[in-house]
């Protein structure tokens, strides 16, 4: 297991700048999950970490060692990728024990440690077969073994689910939650899908366009994110965010409904953000913030999503799947005031 710190990491392609300058403690024995939209800089910082690439300025540490000027093979680091990597042409058993190689073991105590490792991942009786005769989330499991027979201080993973269907992805998830449960080690995990951010990670760098938009669990960044870019990426389906003006102890919406709030913010142009699962039809007497006609329903068996018209502007509201509203019906729609997020509509930032 080890720390990782990247201090001031920037990478440039020619004249374009891809990162812009990072800085993330990684502690030890963490999964530290980076999500982004494609072209954010994520894939890019793991394989500067793996010296895939070159960085152009800052330090990457490793256990506090300057790794920079270090060989890949020099910085006891395994990534696996989302196209496997694994040889057709060895079977299972070779191709975990590929990544011995060059270690100073002999040949029984390699022969014992690929056999722990396909014991783990549940693979012994498919040592003797070839990738060809595996499923896809099996070779997947052959790429990660290769990995861990090493006994690396850090594992990569790079959107090493992306190619599995639904279901897979899903078993495989578990896997790689229950492989860092046992093993401890320090894992950093790349991906574009919030929905795996949220189920694997201790904590979650969200990313844009170079730069790290926020740290923090996945607790964190769901309710109380840094800004409208976290508040927008984080959660399916995204938050509903409303402009409005803020003055006198109330937001007035563009679409002239009005929202009271006891939170303390400045005059002026105001975005409100409420997640779709907040959200939810007003009972009897009950407050209700929001009012509208339903639009469309989207059926999800334990609930049922509603699209709701609310005058200029459309949210996402939440119900129970049995008997939901009807396209066409009036609705009225209530939250609680702590489940309320404001922004600043110029800068986006979250104001508290």
């Amino acid at each position: 297991m080890a720390t990782v710190e990247f201090k001031s990491l920037a990478k440039s392609f020619g004249q374009t700048e891809v990162l812009h300058g990072i800085d993330l403690q990684v502690e030890d024995g963490e999964f530290i999950v980076f999500v982004g939209p494609s072209g954010c800089g994520k894939s890019t910082t793991l394989r500067l970490l793996a010296g895939l690439d070159e960085v152009t300025s800052g330090q990457i540490l490793i256990d506090d060692i300057v790794v920079n000027n270090l060989e890949p093979k020099e910085r006891n680091i395994a990534m696996v990728f989302q196209n496997y990597a694994i040889y057709p042409h060895m079977t299972v058993r070779k191709n975990i024990g590929f990544g011995l190689r060059t270690s100073k073991l002999s040949k029984s105590d390699k022969e014992k440690r690929i056999d722990e490792i396909a014991e783990t991942l549940g693979m012994t009786e498919l040592l003797d077969r070839r990738p060809g005769q595996l499923s896809g989330g099996q070779r997947q499991r052959v790429a990660i073994g290769r990995a861990m027979v090493r006994e690396p201080l850090v594992f990569l993973f790079d959107e090493p689910l992306s190619n599995l269907d639904a279901q897979l992805r899903t078993q495989m998830r578990l896997e790689i939650k229950k492989l860092h449960q046992d093993v401890g080690t320090t894992i950093i995990f790349v991906t574009h899908d919030q929905v795996e951010a949220m189920t694997l990670a201790d904590r979650i760098v969200v990313m844009k366009d170079g730069h790290i938009q926020q740290v923090g669990t996945p607790s964190e960044v769901y309710l109380k994110p840094a800004n409208l870019f976290v508040a927008q990426f984080i959660g399916a389906p995204s938050m509903n965010t409303l402009p409005g003006e803020f003055a006198d102890g109330a937001v007035t919406l563009d679409t002239g409904q009005l929202i009271s709030t006891d939170v303390k913010l400045n005059a002026g142009k105001v975005t409100v953000g409420i997640r779709p699962s907040a959200l939810v039809p007003a009972n009897g007497d009950e407050t209700s913030i929001l009012e509208g006609r339903v639009k469309f329903v989207e059926p999800l068996g334990a609930e049922t999503l509603v699209y709701v018209d609310i005058g200029n502007a459309d949210v996402i509201a939440t119900v129970p799947g049995r008997n939901p509203p009807e396209v066409g019906q009036q609705i009225r729609l209530a939250t609680l005031p702590e489940e309320i997020s404001f922004f600043d509509t110029i800068s986006g930032e979250a104001l508290m």
